[in-house]
């Protein structure tokens, strides 16, 4: 079972990422700059930087040097010391490193950004269409996948890859634990990924973890599947204003972010159009309760 821990929002590196610190303090930085009328290029010059790295910082692309921001908050007028410790306290948390980041030889640079933007959603909705979501894997299960079927040819970079994994789903149990609303595809269900043992466990997991007060499983029956979605994504929403709502979606070599608004409405009308069609909760808990009866 899944302990709640009582680690807050800011509680470390279980709680918000560097990488939404990093969004936050640029979008900051960039009002800061509107407010006092300076250009984009101007701010630039004043760090010895480009125009395109002053874009990359206001984005949160890139990380921010402690000088950098005290010279730009010099610019911009900003000389109350608290206000000025704020964001320069800010900007030395943006850059502590992540507890992924010792996996990073082992992780593509693109999912890095995953879970560290992961890490600080406050509601996290998914729709599977070929394997129970990462966030809600058993180890044995996790392992058969990240292996492509050959868990016994795990090798140690496979392993770390599954401490990761492992690793993430810790973040179900804290105090300020995000919503997770996983839609998973019924086929997924029947799909013998590590054997007959390992998925009934797999499913043993679902129930367990779809009592959580913060976790919502359904299952999408065969009959209705493959009609709102043609392939697996997943929603990030945040709390922070600052950060915007992001779709992600996975690909054999790299993935895709989008968190312009109408792309994002888009798949959010998909979501609730397969959330309509799944079962309900109660009808999933139901029907994989019956699943493991008949294993």
């Amino acid at each position: 079972m899944v302990e709640r821990e009582q680690t807050g929002a800011d509680g470390g590196a279980e709680g918000a990422g560097p990488t939404a610190r990093r969004i936050i303090l640029g979008a900051q930085l960039r009002r800061l700059r509107e407010r006092a009328g300076v250009a984009r290029s101007d701010a630039a010059w004043s760090i010895r930087g480009s125009d395109s790295k002053m874009s990359r910082l206001e984005a949160g692309k890139v990380g921010f040097k402690e000088r950098d921001v005290a010279d730009l908050l010099t610019m911009y007028g900003v000389t109350d010391e608290g206000e000025r410790e704020l964001l320069l306290d800010m900007t030395r948390r943006s850059n502590e490193p992540g507890w992924w980041q010792p996996y990073g030889d082992v992780l593509p640079d693109w999912f890095e950004d995953y879970v560290g933007l992961e890490m600080s959603a406050s509601r996290i909705q998914t729709y599977e269409l070929l394997f129970v979501p990462g966030l809600l894997q058993t180890e044995d299960y996790a392992r058969a996948v990240i292996t492509s079927g050959h868990p016994d040819r795990a090798t140690s970079d496979d392993e770390r890859r599954l401490t990761v994994r492992m690793r993430r789903q810790q973040m179900l149990g804290r105090r300020d634990a995000p919503t997770l609303w996983a839609i998973i595809d019924e086929s997924v269900l029947h799909r013998p990924i590590g054997g007959h043992g390992t998925l009934v466990a797999q499913v043993e997991r679902l129930l367990e973890l779809s009592a959580l007060p913060n976790v919502v499983v359904q299952v999408l029956p065969f009959t209705l599947s493959g009609y709102a979605a043609e392939s697996t994504f997943s929603i990030l929403r945040f709390a922070e204003p600052e950060l915007p709502d992001l779709v992600y979606q996975e690909h054999l070599t790299a993935a895709v972010y989008l968190d312009k608004r109408p792309e994002v409405e888009a798949y959010s009308r998909v979501m609730d159009r397969v959330a309509v069609d799944a079962l309900t909760p109660d009808e999933t808990r139901q029907y994989l309760t019956k699943l493991v009866a008949e294993r």
